[in-house]
């Protein structure tokens, strides 16, 4: 459990969600600390499991990703076995963005990213729907992005 932030470990996190390759110099200026001590914080911060990792933002339509979906599933049984297994064979598909357990009328809620309509459907047909416990699949498809943010609050 990490412990209580301040001010100036929300303005480390802060500045590090703009620009994860910013220098510890850089950061320490800004933050209003010297570096030393403001890399202890970060040292502290990751240590803690409040940062998790650090990663590149790669444009999917860049890389032939150009279809983002959202897939809502039920299964036909919502025990901890059935859970289980659906959560470890969904965690197998690289097209799987997201996956979260919901409440409502789906079990889960999926965001894929996939080359076309086609690759979609062969997911559809050869992955999701041979998962043991699937019963109901519906899905939506992105026009565009209207908000998309990988920066939190904090």
């Amino acid at each position: 459990m990490p412990s209580t932030l301040d001010s100036i470990d929300r303005r480390i996190l802060d500045e590090l969600q703009s620009d994860g390759r910013i220098t510890n110099q850089e950061l320490s200026e800004r933050v209003g600390l010297s570096p030393s001590p403001c890399l202890r914080r970060l040292k502290q911060l990751e240590g803690e499991g409040v940062i998790t990792r650090y990663v590149a933002l790669v444009d999917p339509e860049t890389v032939g990703l150009g279809v983002t979906a959202f897939v809502r599933v039920r299964l036909d049984q919502q025990d901890d076995r059935h859970l289980e297994a659906f959560e470890t064979a969904i965690m197998q598909f690289p097209e799987v963005m997201e996956c979260y357990l919901m409440t409502g009328e789906a079990d889960y809620q999926l965001r894929l990213l996939v080359p076309s309509l086609g690759t979609f459907e062969d997911f559809l047909r050869t992955k999701l729907t041979r998962i043991e416990g699937v019963s109901q699949v519906t899905t939506s498809f992105a026009l565009r992005p209207v908000v998309y943010r990988t920066k939190i609050p904090v």
